[in-house]
C-alpha cells in the first residue's frame, strides 16, 4: 500500500496537466458515459486506444496507471467469473448450432456468449477505473475543487451548498493516499507484534483486521482535527470573499480536447446505432455480428 496510485498527482509538465480542470472533469464524465454505450470489443478498442494516447501525452508511466487496478483486480475478476458462470446464453442447442461450445456443471454454465459478455464487462470496468485515475494523476485536489465548484455554480442559485460539497469531495480525494499509507504502517506494526492477516478462513482474517481498524479510525479523526485547526488558523470561512491564486481560463488546447471527445462520442454512437445504415460502419461491429449468431 505504499505506492497508492489513485488520488495522487503525478507532478510532471505535460499537455494534459496544463488543460483546464473543468474541461478534464467534463471529458472524464463523458468518457464514463461513453463506456456504457460501447457494446463490442472494437468500440472498446477505439476508446482504449484514445486512452493510451492520453496516457502518452500526460507522460505518466503506463505501469503506474495500471497499478491503480491492483487493489481491485480480484473484485474485477470475481465479477467477470460470476457473469460467465451465470450466463447460459441462448441455450445449449443455439450455442452448439452456431459453432460455439456449451459446458454445464450444476447451476453453472460456461458458453461462448457468456465468455463474450464476461470479457466485455471486465474491459468496461478496467477502463472505468483507469479514466478517473488519469484525472487524479494530472489534476491537483485544489484544481478539482475549483473545477467542481465552477461547474456546479448554477446550483448555488437554488441555495445549495456548492462550495462546501466541492470542498468535501476534494478533502476526501486528498485523504485516500494518506489513509492507505496509515493502513500500511499499522499493518506493518501489527505484523511485527506477531499478527497474521494472510492465514485462516475469512472470519479469522476479518477478526485480525480489528486491531487495524481501531487505530485507523483514531488516526482519521486526528487528521480531521488537525485539518480543522489548519483551516481555522488561515481564517477559512467558505466561498464568501475567497480569491484564488490560479484563475481558470479556457484556451485553444482545451477546445481541441473537447472537440476530440465530442468526435469520439459521436463515432462510438454511430458504430453502435448506425443511424444511416452505412456499410463501412459494419466493419467496426465485426465481433458484434459474429456473437449475434449465438443469440446475444
Amino acid at each position: 500500500m505504499k505506492d497508492v496510485a489513485f488520488g495522487q498527482l503525478y507532478p510532471v509538465d505535460s499537455v494534459v496537466h496544463r488543460l483546464d480542470p473543468r474541461v478534464k472533469l467534463l471529458v472524464t464524465i463523458a468518457y464514463i458515459v461513453l463506456l456504457f454505450f460501447a457494446n463490442s470489443f472494437v468500440t472498446f478498442g477505439v476508446i482504449a486506444l484514445s486512452l493510451l494516447v492520453v496516457i502518452f501525452l500526460s507522460r505518466v508511466p503506463l505501469l503506474k496507471v495500471l497499478a491503480s487496478l491492483r487493489f481491485i483486480i480480484i473484485l474485477l475478476l470475481f465479477t467477470m467469473i460470476v457473469t460467465v458462470l451465470l450466463n447460459d446464453g441462448a441455450g445449449r442447442e443455439a450455442e452448439l448450432a452456431a459453432g460455439g461450445f456449451y459446458l454445464e456443471w450444476g447451476v453453472f454454465t460456461i458458453c461462448t456468449s457468456g465468455l463474450y459478455k464476461g470479457g466485455l464487462l471486465l474491459v468496461r470496468l478496467v477502463l472505468v477505473v483507469i479514466g478517473p485515475t488519469m484525472l487524479t494523476f494530472t489534476t491537483t485536489p485544489v484544481a478539482l475543487t475549483d473545477a467542481l465548484e465552477s461547474l456546479l455554480k448554477p446550483l448555488a442559485l437554488m441555495r445549495l451548498p456548492v462550495h462546501e460539497f466541492a470542498m468535501i469531495m476534494a478533502i476526501a480525494l486528498r485523504l485516500i493516499p494518506t489513509l492507505m499509507e496509515k493502513t500500511s504502517k499499522i499493518m506493518s506494526a501489527q505484523k511485527a507484534r506477531g499478527a497474521s492477516f494472510d492465514h485462516g478462513n475469512i472470519f479469522k482474517r476479518a477478526k485480525a483486521l480489528l486491531p487495524v481498524l481501531i487505530p485507523l479510525f483514531v488516526s482519521s479523526f486526528r487528521i480531521a482535527d488537525d485539518l480543522t485547526d489548519a483551516m481555522d488558523s488561515r481564517c477559512y470561512s467558505g466561498s464568501k470573499g475567497r480569491t484564488r491564486l490560479k484563475v481558470m481560463h479556457i484556451r485553444v488546447p482545451d477546445v481541441i480536447a473537447s472537440l476530440i471527445m465530442v468526435a469520439l462520442f459521436f463515432f462510438v454512437l454511430l458504430v453502435v446505432y448506425n443511424w444511416w445504415g452505412w456499410e463501412w460502419v459494419t466493419v467496426f461491429n465485426a465481433d458484434k455480428t459474429w456473437i449475434s449468431a449465438f443469440g446475444v
